[in-house]
């Protein structure tokens, strides 16, 4: 039997996905997790019930999701590694266990399936002409999506800017404009000068799916929204914040530097995270914002937390201020 209250979370050990599962168990719902290299095949913990398993396994998947209404899923590939080989069988094993179990899946987007050609403003019509392999790959994902909502299984895709908070650990914030565990001294700017760039943060990001889930039931079969985040008219406004909130925090102001493009170029041969990084360079060479209007028509309000007051919990989470 199907409890409409119980989800699946896969990826719950990433940002996205943790911080959705945290949010839904702690707002009464019954969470799994799936979770490669488990201890034990099954354990309770965090409050929520951790199985081990491994998306790349159908039958892992179709048995963790027994029972749930919902799956989320928030699992990608760390580092990038092995991206084009895992990530399209990881969501047919996802979509074969919601068809099997009639659960709703919730997957969270990115703006890598957009091109030049549809900047500066995204709507979720904007044409979706990837120039990266990344991208070409998110595409497909949602294609195999809404085929698949074509045969009774309901999406929901919530697209947002760059995401970053306190266990965003891979991030162009923990990885681009400061260093995790290290005290900040320099904040980086990949913008070009004057670019402006969409942030979001991912508990505002969670806290937006799970409204929309309390809806999904009179929601379109595949459904997608923009999130507006925050917009960084000109590329300064987020590292103007990370300054204020570490000279708050230390006394010490940090210095504003621009990001060692050159460097990621020379070892982009040799490291794979480098070589993602520079694919998508193209969006801070020009602006991307996320227009949010079916968003507000749906919710009303977009979930939004003071800029510094989420800057100030990325910080501390990442280890660059103490508590």
């Amino acid at each position: 039997m199907t409890s409409m209250n119980t989800a699946l979370i896969l990826g719950a050990t990433g940002g996205i996905g943790g911080e959705v599962a945290r949010q839904l168990r702690d707002g009464g719902w019954t969470v799994r997790a799936l979770q490669r290299g488990a201890a034990q095949p099954v354990e309770q913990r965090d409050g929520m019930t951790w199985i081990r398993g491994d998306a790349m396994i159908a039958a892992d998947v179709r048995a963790a999701a027994a029972g749930c209404s919902v799956i989320v899923h928030a699992v990608n590939p760390p580092g990038y590694r092995h991206w084009s080989e895992v990530v399209l069988p990881m969501l047919d094993n996802t979509i074969a266990a919601a068809r099997a179990v009639g659960a709703t899946i919730v997957l969270p987007g990115t703006i890598y399936n957009f091109g030049p050609d549809a900047l500066p403003l995204l709507t979720e019509e904007s044409p979706q002409h990837p120039v990266t392999r990344k991208g070409a790959i998110r595409v497909e994902m949602e294609r195999r999506l809404y085929q698949a909502s074509k045969t009774g299984i309901r999406v929901l895709i919530v697209r947002a800017g760059d995401f970053f908070g306190p266990t965003a650990k891979s991030s162009w914030f923990s990885q681009g404009l400061v260093k995790p565990g290290k005290p900040v001294g320099a904040v980086s700017i990949p913008n070009a000068r004057g670019v402006g760039h969409n942030w979001s943060y991912l508990p505002d990001v969670a806290r937006t799916m799970i409204e929309l889930l309390a809806r999904r039931e009179s929601l379109a079969p595949f459904s997608t929204f923009h999130m507006a985040g925050y917009w960084d008219a000109d590329g300064t406004q987020m590292s103007a914040a990370i300054q204020r909130v570490v000279t708050r925090r230390t006394g010490r102001e940090p210095r504003i530097a621009a990001f060692p493009w050159w460097l990621v170029s020379l070892a982009s041969p040799f490291v794979t995270t480098f070589r993602e990084m520079l694919e998508m360079r193209y969006v801070w060479r020009e602006p991307v914002r996320l227009d949010n209007a079916r968003l507000i028509a749906e919710l009303g309000q977009e979930p939004h937390t003071p800029l510094d007051e989420a800057v100030e919990a990325s910080l501390r989470g990442l280890g660059c201020v103490t508590s």
